[in-house]
């Protein structure tokens, strides 16, 4: 949670500075208010940038599910974190643990030393283990911590895996077209040129492609750098997010994957921070952060101010059309039942197997349709410059 300093005056009309922790500004000017006293300025106080770059996701995994299994064993905390400290391979993980050990050694809550490493230790993280503390219930909110993560972190590599093949494949499609235009198509040309021969219109478009990737490769070179840093800034805008991501949606089959794992991450973190304790509120707002897509994040955000106006989560999701009907109407009864974290953590589960078709069927489409671009593009390349060698032959026989 932010932290906001602010200066305001007494009854008695003296200027009294300090800060406060709050999720907004307004709730800062509000507490100031009922305490009577005049706001003169609230502003958020600077978080003092720490060294070290971000820990990857599988090395905090393995963190938890080891801290988790230690706490869970009787081992005291700090002797635990320790030990965490000593035998993580990730240096920067192994840093930021004994910052936290001083912390915790300080008088520190565990969830306070964790929440001044966001690049370690997520929102939720934070919100999760502030449940457990606060209930009692650490050992436990630990392990399902770990579970969560774990789980989390195999649907992301599942999909990322996904993405490989066809990359691998694009790329080598590329490489193939650039060797071909640049050094095997002039050599063709240089010999054509010789023979004095009227070249096929198939034969003549790729020479032309490769006289202008040599004349102005530094012009093509310099329009492909420029278009990916404008897609990365236009992404960067919150319109440009929402179009992106609502496109990404809409791709055939790579969309669908795209709306399965969205499900699959909304449902097992808002199910998992429910069961911890966490508020629906703020369990809402910590899962749109950490959706990964700005239309989920819209949908997630809209459903959470129908839930503050006293009405229910799944109305709002149904009328984004992001989630399937199954969805909506399996959280509709887990509000009516009153079992709604169990509800989440069921359909989670389901849409975990849902992501293993998803890639299967992925994986499937795109071996062929990437080896039929490869064989059309280079193959008719070596077509188009075989050409002229035909009719050189047929003219040599007649």
């Amino acid at each position: 949670m932010p932290v906001f300093e602010y200066t305001a005056r007494t009854a008695t009309g003296e200027e009294t500075t300090g800060s406060m922790e709050a999720s907004t500004r307004e709730e800062v000017v509000q507490q100031l208010r009922k305490n009577r006293m005049m706001v003169v300025r609230v502003r958020e106080q600077r978080r003092r940038k720490r060294k070290g770059g971000r820990v990857p996701i599988r090395d905090t995994v393995v963190f938890t599910r080891q801290f988790a299994t230690m706490v869970n064993s009787g081992l005291p905390l700090v002797q635990a974190l320790d030990i965490l400290a000593q035998q993580t391979e990730n240096k920067t993980l192994s840093e930021v643990t004994k910052q936290v050990v001083y912390d915790v050694e300080s008088g520190n809550t565990l969830a306070d030393a964790l929440s001044k490493h966001p690049n370690a230790f997520s929102q939720l993280y934070v919100n999760m283990v502030a449940a457990g503390e606060a209930g009692g219930i650490l050992d436990t909110i630990m392990l399902r911590l770990a579970t969560f993560l774990e789980k989390n972190d195999a649907i992301i590599r599942k999909v990322k895996g996904a993405m490989v093949y066809p990359s691998v494949i694009f790329s080598v499609a590329i490489i193939a077209v650039l060797v071909l235009l640049i050094f095997v198509i002039p050599t063709f040309q240089s010999m054509f040129a010789s023979v004095n021969l009227e070249l096929p219109l198939p034969t003549r478009i790729v020479i032309g492609m490769s006289a202008f990737l040599q004349g102005f490769w530094w012009a093509m070179a310099g329009i492909a750098i420029a278009l990916f840093f404008a897609i990365r800034y236009y992404y960067s805008t919150d319109n440009g997010k929402l179009v992106i991501d609502r496109a990404l949606l809409g791709f055939p089959v790579l969309g669908d994957l795209l709306r399965k794992s969205s499900v699959s991450r909304f449902t097992r973190t808002l199910g998992t921070l429910l069961a911890s304790g966490v508020s629906i509120l703020e369990g809402l707002e910590i899962t749109a952060r950490t959706s990964g897509n700005r239309v989920i994040h819209d949908a997630v955000m809209e459903s959470r101010g129908s839930i503050a106006g006293g009405e229910t989560i799944a109305g709002p999701l149904e009328k984004s059309g992001v989630f399937p009907p199954m969805v909506t109407s399996m959280i509709a009864v887990g509000e009516a039942t009153g079992g709604l974290d169990e509800m989440l953590s069921k359909i989670a589960d389901f849409y975990d197997d849902e992501v293993d078709a998803a890639v299967s069927t992925l994986l499937s489409l795109m071996e062929p349709i990437m080896i039929v671009f490869l064989g059309v593009i280079v193959g008719g390349m070596i077509v188009a410059m075989y050409l002229p060698i035909f009719d050189m032959i047929n003219a040599v026989g007649a």
